[in-house]
């Protein structure tokens, strides 16, 4: 198991695929964690959930630039409360663009605690001092609130409305590298 990042409540961790897959199946065989991700994101069993959670983690490996999709585990109880990602943005036909996404996916028992935006902060400071990245997007469906919100608490800058990405229509939210990090970034070139 890698430990990527760590908050206070939180560790952002790897997959793993045998111990993981039951966790990862409740939390998105329930039609209200996947409303605004599509029925596609709905795993039928256990067993789908797995190959889902290895396919992953071989996209991970095979882009080795440091993103991808991590398990948010809470410290206190060890119970996986979700996903998230950064990664780059898909075009209109999937195809990996140069912007990066930050995203969270969250089991409904663990909705309204903070953890997508105390996660979401970690994997922007990751983003930005690890990866060395100018810029990261948020994208969330008009009619996903709770999301808004969370952009919202991390500080993201609303841009409006795109169908640039994904194939559907948008919101896209941007929060820029901060100075201290951007004034490092530039001396090194």
């Amino acid at each position: 198991m890698t430990n990527l990042l760590e908050t206070e409540r939180l560790l952002i961790r790897s997959w793993i695929s045998e111990s993981d897959a039951e966790q990862a199946f409740a939390i998105y065989s329930d039609p209200e964690v996947t409303h605004f991700l599509g029925k596609s994101s709905r795993p039928a069993s256990v067993e789908s959930q797995r190959q889902r959670l290895i396919e992953g983690i071989e996209r991970m490996h095979q882009r080795n630039n440091g993103t991808g999709a991590w398990a948010i585990v809470e410290k206190e109880s060890t119970t996986i409360v979700g996903t998230i990602l950064l990664k780059q943005l898909p075009d209109k036909d999937g195809l990996p663009t140069q912007d990066y996404e930050v995203g969270w996916e969250l089991r409904r028992a663990s909705w309204g605690k903070g953890y997508a935006t105390e996660a979401g902060r970690a994997m922007l400071n990751y983003g930005f001092s690890v990866l060395n990245l100018p810029l990261i997007y948020a994208v969330v469906k008009p009619e996903n609130h709770a999301s808004i919100r969370v952009t919202e608490r991390l500080g993201m800058k609303p841009i409006g409305q795109t169908n640039k990405y994904y194939n559907i229509e948008l919101l896209l939210f941007q929060l820029d590298a901060p100075e201290e990090w951007r004034g490092s970034r530039d001396q090194g070139e």
